[in-house]
């Protein structure tokens, strides 16, 4: 089963190139320094350090919206919903460490209540996404086109914690740890989400 799945990441382009870690690990370094700085200002109800916060994470969470099956009208709105929640409830921020995983918690449960609302309603065919349309796929044994439209729209199908997970982990290029805490359940718990997810996916893709 293991193998399995794992052959599945790398087949649709999942599995994270240990580049992308290392790249990802310094970009947070660089950033966490400003993060706690941005925290403190936004605490102390600095309207300049709210404009920041949107230019800084503006793209990620809208990215993250449309990973989720929105199309890019209600992602736009969304996002702009989830940096009002975010300056409404300011006071729950701990530190700038702990600034991404709260952002992403808020875009969740502003996105979770609007599929709530609208139960029943399919999630938009996601056409363009840059995270899944860089991924490299063997020209020698699938057309690469076809197989990542068939992945997007398996992730589209899935149900919205398990799509939470794909979005988080992959697209969002989380560590299990830092997307557990944006899904605000245990690692264990996002761990397992994950492993349904990419089963379900595999089944439907392969």
């Amino acid at each position: 089963m293991e193998k399995n799945t794992k052959s599945t990441e790398q087949k649709v382009g999942l599995a994270h190139p240990k580049g992308q870690h290392d790249d990802a690990a310094k970009r947070e370094e660089r950033l966490e320094e400003r993060r706690d700085s941005l925290a403190v200002r936004l605490r102390t109800g600095d309207r300049s350090a709210a404009a920041e916060l949107v230019d800084m994470h503006y793209e990620q969470i809208y990215v993250y919206m449309r990973g989720l099956g929105h199309d890019r009208q209600v992602s736009e709105d969304l996002t702009q919903e989830t940096f009002l929640q975010a300056w409404r409830h300011i006071g729950q921020l701990r530190d700038g460490k702990a600034l991404n995983g709260w952002l992403y918690r808020i875009a969740g449960n502003v996105s979770r209540l609007y599929w709530r609302k609208r139960k029943g309603k399919e999630p938009t065919y996601i056409k363009r996404i840059d995270a899944l349309e860089d991924s490299e796929v063997e020209h020698d044994k699938i057309s690469r086109d076809e197989e990542v439209g068939q992945l997007k729209d398996a992730v589209a199908r899935l149900p919205w914690k398990f799509r939470q997970t794909i979005v988080l982990h992959y697209m969002g290029h989380l560590t299990i740890a830092q997307a557990a805490e944006a899904a605000g359940v245990r690692q264990g718990t996002f761990k397992s989400r994950l492993n349904r997810a990419l089963n379900i996916l595999r089944e439907q893709v392969v």
